[in-house]
């Protein structure tokens, strides 16, 4: 009996215990968490149009400095804004602007199938500044280094020359002292694409006369 009482006095005192814990009469001090009333605190939660207006803003770019991707891409840049699907007011086609009697000359003859075909736009670039590197091989060692009209002339700039004006356009030039000149549609010169891609590492691509895509 003594034992049933002993049980249910240690029962009640645990009930009171734990029950004094979990009081809500209890109050907590939370003076130390207070904040200076000078400060103006303010909560900004985003919604989704902050979502929508932070994606929007955004503005990711590369730094490919002087490398040969680098060329390639201020090249494209310049011809067409990067754009592979144009086509534009002479018939000059993709990234690069290619005529198609040149894309026929490195393999390429279906127009419509080479604007659709970014990878094979970018092999014609190669083939094509191939080539041209083999026909001025003479030119470039010669002449690079030295200025022209004011233009320090070296490789890259050569064979961005040779895209815009062809191959033979750039030997008249380079030859005369840069006395004969040359100037696309837009009145683009020679000399404007020597000084623009003055400077970049070609030495990736690698002089073939017969260089084609297919």
């Amino acid at each position: 009996m003594k034992q049933s009482h002993l049980q249910v006095v240690v029962l009640l005192l645990v009930t009171i215990f734990v029950a004094s814990g979990f009081s809500f009469g209890k109050r907590i001090d939370l003076s130390h968490y207070k904040v200076d009333e000078t400060v103006e605190v303010c909560y900004h939660v985003p919604n989704e149009f902050d979502f929508v207006d932070a994606q929007e803003s955004a503005v990711y770019s590369l730094f490919l400095g002087k490398t040969y991707v680098g060329f390639k891409e201020a090249l494209g840049f310049k011809e067409s804004r990067g754009d592979y699907a144009t086509i534009n007011q002479y018939g000059y086609l993709g990234k690069y602007q290619f005529a198609k009697a040149t894309l026929r000359m490195i393999g390429v003859k279906n127009a419509e199938g080479f604007l659709e075909d970014t990878y094979l736009q970018e092999k014609a670039f190669k083939a094509y500044t191939s080539r041209n590197k083999w026909i001025l091989r003479r030119d470039i060692k010669r002449y690079s280094g030295r200025y022209m009209n004011g233009v320090k002339v070296t490789e890259s700039g050569i064979l961005a020359a040779a895209h815009l004006a062809g191959a033979g356009n750039v030997k008249k030039y380079l030859r005369s002292g840069g006395e004969i000149g040359f100037a696309d549609a837009n009145g683009t010169s020679i000399r404007y694409y020597l000084k623009k891609f003055s400077g970049y590492d070609t030495s990736f691509i690698v002089a073939d006369k017969k260089a084609r895509v297919l």
